[in-house]
């Protein structure tokens, strides 16, 4: 099993290229099932999940063409296996998002529960509700869903809970269905409004895609386009957050600062001084960090996939900092590591309080999930000697060339087996 070895202590300086949007390219790729015409997406990542999802496309009868590492076109003309298997819905959650495309194109889809995942829980309830709300017809069996629809029809869907890939679900499959579906407490993420921009160019039409209340009038078929996907906000506030601990200064390409206000709030609050333009930001960090308090709710607020980050620079600030979470029960597995490299941090329900030390220690240490591995990085970036991180697979399913990219900013990095 691979891991990545880090000796501390280098600040970061450099230039780097932010990578397409794990997040975003998920859904978009899973819209290439809704049209019979070729879909062509650029800037799309090399991550382990979106190999993931291009083998359950190719499996189910879509033809994928891949012109150069980022542009990919897949034609999806003829459907012929309607089956997510449980070997691949189980190393990657967002394969949820073929059920309802299939279920609106084709009019049936057997789709396996995505089942546990580390950080908590993940219910698929409120897609199979608004699919039923729409329709369609659905059984739980042997640890599937098994979905039909003669033809989906409008309906006024009402979210019990904010769920991005439910917005996502149901919005893909609303653009096909018989009248007008209204999403309501919908998710307001970047990467639903980006998922929307692609279906509008494939002919759909969607209104209200970043607030709350979408509405979606169906239209008989999709057509083919070509799409670009937005860049990656999380790696985009992982790089900002590891310049910001280890007292660096970055520029950063390909990126959009309005995609995460939120967190350069926090940085600027941390002692960061940065600046941006129309798809760069610029990030130096000359001072001690300041101890910044952090709760996680839905977007526009505090996006849960960066505390883990904040964690590791609290760890070595001044003062004593709060950091609460609010979407995932089981998203503060990553404290006990840590606290192997001598952070001080207690655990009280879903709140941690971290005390900054004035430096970290490197250990070996073990990645949990995907962000909870980012944050093991910038830990040991900060840390004082080697630290090894066992499972690094987890940074291959969110991050692209990350040892590569941090050993361009002057990072002591590698990865060995």
């Amino acid at each position: 099993m691979q891991k990545l070895i880090i000796q501390g202590g280098m600040p970061l300086h450099g230039e780097v290229t932010i990578s397409g949007a794990k997040n975003a390219a998920l859904p978009v790729l899973c819209a290439a099932l809704l049209t019979q015409e070729s879909l062509k997406i650029n800037n799309v990542p090399a991550l382990r999940d979106i190999t993931t999802m291009l083998s359950l496309l190719k499996q189910m009868g879509t033809d994928i063409t891949t012109h150069h590492a980022s542009e990919v076109v897949l034609s999806a003309a003829a459907l012929t296996h309607l089956v997510a298997p449980y070997e691949m819905v189980k190393t990657m959650r967002a394969a949820i998002l073929v059920l309802g495309p299939l279920l609106a194109r084709a009019g049936e889809a057997n789709i396996s529960l995505p089942g546990g995942c580390a950080i908590g829980l993940r219910p698929v309830d409120q897609h199979i509700k608004g699919l039923q709300a729409m329709g369609a017809e659905i059984q739980i069996k042997h640890g599937y869903i098994h979905a039909v629809a003669k033809k989906l029809h409008g309906a006024r869907i009402v979210f019990d809970i904010v769920t991005v890939t439910g917005t996502e679900n149901l919005m893909m499959a609303a653009t096909l269905a018989d009248g007008t579906t209204i999403l309501e407490n919908a998710a307001r993420e970047p990467e639903i409004v980006d998922l929307a921009n692609c279906l509008i160019a494939m002919g759909a039409n969607i209104q209200g895609a970043g607030t709350d209340i979408i509405t979606i009038t169906g239209v008989p078929t999709l057509h083919g386009a070509e799409h670009t996907v937005m860049p990656d906000r999380i790696e985009t506030g992982t790089f900002l957050v590891a310049a910001t601990a280890t007292g660096g200064e970055i520029h950063l390409n390909n990126t959009d600062a309005h995609l995460l206000d939120a967190v350069l709030d926090k940085l600027a609050e941390a002692g960061a001084r940065i600046d941006s333009g129309k798809n760069w930001i610029d990030l130096s960090m000359h001072t001690k960090p300041k101890s910044v308090n952090v709760r996680t709710a839905p977007h526009p607020a505090f996006p849960t996939d960066m505390q883990a980050q904040f964690m590791s620079l609290n760890c070595i600030a001044d003062g004593t900092a709060i950091i609460t979470e609010t979407i995932f029960e089981n998203r503060l597995m990553h404290v006990q590591e840590l606290k192997r490299m001598n952070a001080n941090i207690e655990v009280e329900g879903n709140a941690a309080i971290v005390c900054g030390i004035p430096q970290l220690d490197g250990a070996h240490v073990m990645a949990t999930d995907l962000r909870a591995s980012a944050s093991l990085v910038i830990a040991g970036l900060i840390a004082q000697g080697e630290t090894v991180i066992d499972r690094i697979y987890h940074l291959d399913r969110g991050y692209e060339s990350i040892e590569k990219k941090l050993s361009a900013l002057g990072a002591q990095i590698r990865r060995s087996d």
